[in-house]
């Protein structure tokens, strides 16, 4: 019969350098069978013909599927190694299901990471953990004094200023500054996640710590950033970075985590060599997370060692500072917009700290003005000053700011220390002054307007170049410049003089991924057009102006 005489060459071949031949013979195998079967709908035997020959393959399959450990290719048991069914015609690669062709193939798995935790639960404990920084700066604990929203409600982005008081402590900035915010896991995803693992009944339990006896993994230590006497809720909260991409090593580890074998096998595809597509496409990408994975592969139950083993820790946010002390004693303003963002599902989910802090801050947003009492919940901050994005210290030195959205932040607080400076010394001689800033429209989220009209009054700000991205011109004949880098381009003339002939300072700040990058290869433009040089020699006076530290960037992902 057709069936045996493949069954039997394959074995053969088996013996014959297996790898040569194996991918090709599977592949012209289910042409075969399609074609065998389909001749036979009637024989009784086929049915049970064709379920021994399926078990048979999924066996052999399973001895074909390869790991790589130390760069050495060794084959995985058959226990380890399952093939998933096979998908209908009718169904799409997913997070939860492959294509047909990573389906059928043979994978190359990384080895299994070793563990090197263990977890021992207690009901009660001496003393409570405190927030898990490990770092040279003093955390300041501080009240928010102040909370604005600055767009209208019909705005693309809701962006807030918030003002904390920091009068009773010793933290000190300078316009130009970031610093940290120390936020939290949101409170839902947390107690999801512990619902899914089964340790909703122990979040209060205290954790114990320590290194697995006779563990394979080198230098392994207990993480610094779960404090001692940490309660398994406040670990999910304050230290695991839950909304981290799973890597690829993590997957390999929930492998063993889950009992399903359709689960197994697509943890395995979304580890392997073969499966590094659909890893981006459906995990890197989308950015999913732990609790996403964990409601696609239900059966999935990972033991809280391994999720301390490889969550990264969660890390503090930076802002940029929108004030100066000389304006604003003893106070700290910064802006934020309330980040959304869908998830692979479609649903969508907001910042870990931009979600927190407008939860945080909505009482006083919502405040009553004609009540006495005024609601003052309180943060927790550290600093993290700049060494070179500030202003001048000649002040008769102009310069260029840059910062569309948000980005305008740090010049907000350049533009107070320069008014204060300005009328404490009306002798000095101030250089002049450019902001190129830009929104989507004037009407709903242009930021400050009303502070830089007065900067504009008062001679602190020379030149304010704005556009608007989203609103349609009054005359259907002009096309004004929709973002900063446009208006860039039509001053290239007053860019160039400042920087190459007055030794002037290039500041930008904003978005890493876009606008930062569009504003480099603007000024590029801008020398090539202005100086009648080459697009290399233009690259050239850039690295220059980075090495003399008068192009500076503030730019975030």
């Amino acid at each position: 019969m057709m069936i045996f005489t493949l069954i039997f060459s394959f074995i053969y071949s088996l013996c014959f350098r297996l790898e040569l031949v194996v991918e090709p013979w599977i592949a012209g195998l289910w042409v075969a069978l399609n074609q065998e079967f389909a001749s036979r709908k009637e024989d009784k035997n086929t049915s049970f013909c064709a379920n021994k020959f399926s078990n048979l393959c999924i066996g052999l399959q399973a001895e074909c599927l390869k790991t790589e450990d130390s760069g050495v290719k060794n084959n995985l048991s058959s226990k380890e190694n399952i093939n998933s069914e096979l998908p209908t015609e009718k169904s799409q690669p997913s997070l939860s299901f492959s294509g047909s062709s990573l389906s059928k193939a043979t994978l190359n798995i990384p080895a299994l990471p070793p563990e090197y935790l263990e977890v021992q639960f207690e009901e009660s404990c001496v003393q409570n953990a405190s927030l898990p920084y490990i770092s040279e700066n003093t955390i300041f604990r501080v009240p928010v004094t102040k909370a604005i929203q600055l767009t209208r409600d019909d705005a693309v982005k809701k962006t807030l200023l918030i003002e904390l008081d920091i009068s009773e402590t010793t933290f000190n900035y300078q316009p130009g500054d970031d610093f940290n915010i120390i936020c939290p896991n949101d409170a839902l995803e947390v107690d999801e996640l512990l619902d899914i693992l089964g340790l909703l009944g122990k979040k209060d339990h205290f954790v114990c710590l320590r290194v697995k006896e006779g563990t394979k993994k080198r230098g392994a230590t207990v993480p610094q950033y779960v404090p001692d006497n940490s309660t398994v809720k406040f670990i999910f909260t304050w230290c695991l970075e839950i909304r981290a991409i799973p890597k690829k090593a993590f997957l390999r580890s929930l492998v063993n985590c889950t009992t399903d074998i359709s689960e197994k096998r697509r943890l395995q595809e979304l580890c392997s060599k073969q499966g590094s597509s659909d890893y981006n496409s459906f995990i890197r990408d989308p950015t999913v997370t732990l609790l996403d994975l964990l409601r696609v592969f239900p059966a999935c139950k990972p033991p809280l060692s391994l999720l301390i083993e490889h969550l990264p820790k969660l890390q503090a946010r930076p802002y940029s500072v929108a004030s100066s002390t000389l304006f604003h004693p003893g106070k700290i303003h910064f802006i934020f917009n309330i980040l959304e963002f869908p998830s692979h599902l479609g649903e969508l989910r907001r910042g870990v700290c931009t979600g927190w802090l407008a939860d945080l801050v909505a009482p006083v947003l919502q405040v009553n003005q004609k009540s006495k009492e005024f609601f003052c919940p309180q943060i927790n901050i550290m600093s993290r000053p700049s060494n070179v994005f500030h202003l001048p210290d000649n002040p008769s030195v102009p310069f260029i700011m840059v910062g569309p959205g948000t980005g305008i932040a740090p010049f907000i607080g350049f533009l107070q220390h320069r008014q204060k400076l300005s009328e404490k010394h009306p002798d000095y001689k101030f250089g002049e002054t450019w902001l190129f800033f830009g929104c989507r429209h004037k009407a709903r989220d242009y930021l400050f307007q009303d502070e830089l009209r007065f900067f504009l009054e008062s001679g602190v700000l020379t030149y304010l170049i704005v556009c608007f991205s989203r609103d349609v011109p009054a005359v259907a004949e002009t096309a004004p410049p929709k973002y900063v880098q446009d208006n860039l381009r039509l001053y290239c003339k007053e860019i160039s003089r400042i920087l190459l002939q007055e030794k002037g300072y290039f500041y930008v700040c904003g978005d890493a991924k876009n606008m930062a990058k569009d504003v480099n290869e603007t000024l590029v433009e801008v020398f090539t057009t202005d100086k009648g040089v080459d697009k290399l020699d233009a690259l050239k006076i850039l690295a220059t102006l980075r090495e003399e530290k008068r192009y500076l960037q503030d730019i975030w992902a």
